[in-house]
């Protein structure tokens, strides 16, 4: 993940959303994202709700997220992680989570892509829990989980100190594939506690699209 500290973010071009218009995961429903960024758009979206944020992780993984490198985008205070022992546990704990509705966001880091039966189900755990969560699949490499609401890739496009990121929309079942070159703003003011903030400087709709 990358170090916020260590980069230079300037501080100018501020839109008038946040995020911007067609980033965002639709409710009740579960989404995927992949990329060497996956984690950093996580965050993203966990920091445009409000409540608690279950992420889900193998216990075997060397990786953990650190509350220094999560507070600028997001209140570390605000996540339970669940660490289960056995691949299998990963999507139970997501499935119950997303059923029973207490968290208004559910991720789960995978090791690799889940069957398209589980996803299935996580589908209809977000559906029928009254609550509209919120579930994002992060998987490795270029993704590819069949049966998900929506695709995001994410990947850096650091200049020297200056923080960016391509960001894609692979596949979405209602919006077409767009491609957006982000980066890190100030987030002065604001009530959620953010430091910082991701914005858009261009949006680009010519980018392949998947058929899964």
């Amino acid at each position: 993940m990358t170090n916020l500290a260590s980069l230079s973010i300037p501080d100018s071009l501020r839109p008038e959303q946040d995020p911007p218009a067609g980033i965002g995961l639709r409710p009740a429903r579960v989404h995927e994202a992949c990329g060497p960024a996956r984690h950093a758009f996580a965050l993203w979206m966990a920091g445009q709700g409000q409540g608690t944020v279950l992420w889900i992780a193998p216990a075997w993984a060397p990786e953990r997220l650190h509350a220094d490198g999560m507070r600028p985008l997001v209140d570390p205070a605000r996540f339970l992680f669940v660490h289960p022992r056995r691949a299998p546990d990963l999507l139970w704990c997501a499935e119950e989570a997303l059923r029973s509705g207490a968290v208004g966001l559910v991720v789960a880091d995978l090791p690799g892509y889940p069957a398209l039966t589980p996803v299935r189900r996580l589908q209809l755990a977000a559906e029928s829990s009254g609550a509209a969560p919120v579930g994002l699949l992060l998987t490795p490499g270029e993704g590819g989980a069949r049966g998900v609401e929506s695709r995001w890739h994410m990947a850096p496009a650091h200049e020297g100190r200056r923080a960016r990121w391509w960001l894609e929309r692979r596949r979405a079942r209602t919006a077409p594939p767009r491609r957006w070159l982000v980066r890190l703003s100030r987030h002065a003011g604001g009530e959620d506690g953010r430091a910082w903030r991701f914005v858009a400087e261009t949006a680009r709709s010519d980018i392949g699209t998947s058929k899964r």
